[in-house]
């Protein structure tokens, strides 16, 4: 352990990037400069992230205290996590979208219903359309990752197929799934003059 990393750094010295201490007085004025620009800005960047922070809970906060409210008018009560909701403004100029997504994952009944579907496809394969086919299988194509596409899996359940095998496989996919979590995402957005055109605010340093 570097001992002068247990200690305050003595005036009229600089720590290096080895945790040395260097006399002030060899370090050259443009890494003096840098090094000064460097803790700015980071100081800077932690207070904004802060800020971002803070304004995100109390922005969840007060959406929910305004579902309540709204919700008062009518005498009921909204049980679990708020919903997704698109709050407006009175002249429609900005809007505020609040949205919950899931985070979903398949349990063991997904087997199941893969068995189900591939003795369809097995019996359908000398008259079935080629194209139901190629949709079957690649719903069940992993990534590179070898995750699954859940999407493309629960498409499969708007297919209007009859037989019985199929309609039980979909049923066991309907079963397997398993939400796992969820993430609360709040939107703005301002809307562009005389359209019905909304652009969003941006909060991403890179999308400004």
């Amino acid at each position: 352990m570097n001992t002068a990393s247990q200690f305050e750094i003595p005036a009229g010295y600089l720590k290096d990037a080895q945790g040395r201490l260097v006399p002030e007085l060899l370090v050259k004025p443009i890494d003096k400069a840098r090094d000064q620009l460097v803790q700015e800005l980071i100081n800077k960047a932690v207070a904004v992230k802060t800020a971002l922070v803070d304004f995100k809970k109390t922005t969840f906060a007060d959406i929910a205290a305004f579902v309540d409210l709204s919700l008062e008018q009518y005498d009921t009560k909204l049980g679990g996590k708020k919903g997704n909701v698109t709050l407006f403004s009175f002249d429609g100029k900005y809007k505020v979208q609040f949205a919950v997504s899931e985070n979903i994952q398949f349990d063991e009944r997904l087997q199941a219903a893969k068995s189900l579907i591939d003795e369809c496809i097995t019996e359908w394969s000398q008259g079935s359309s080629p194209e139901i086919q190629v949709l079957v299988q690649d719903a069940f194509k992993t990534d590179s990752e070898g995750n699954l596409n859940h999407g493309r899996i629960l498409g499969l359940r708007r297919l209007d197929i009859a037989d019985e095998r199929w309609k039980r496989a979909m049923q066991a996919i309907g079963e397997s799934v398993q939400v796992v979590g969820s993430k609360q995402y709040v939107r703005f957005y301002q809307r562009r003059d005389e359209t019905d055109q909304y652009d969003a605010i941006a909060l991403d340093m890179a999308a400004l």
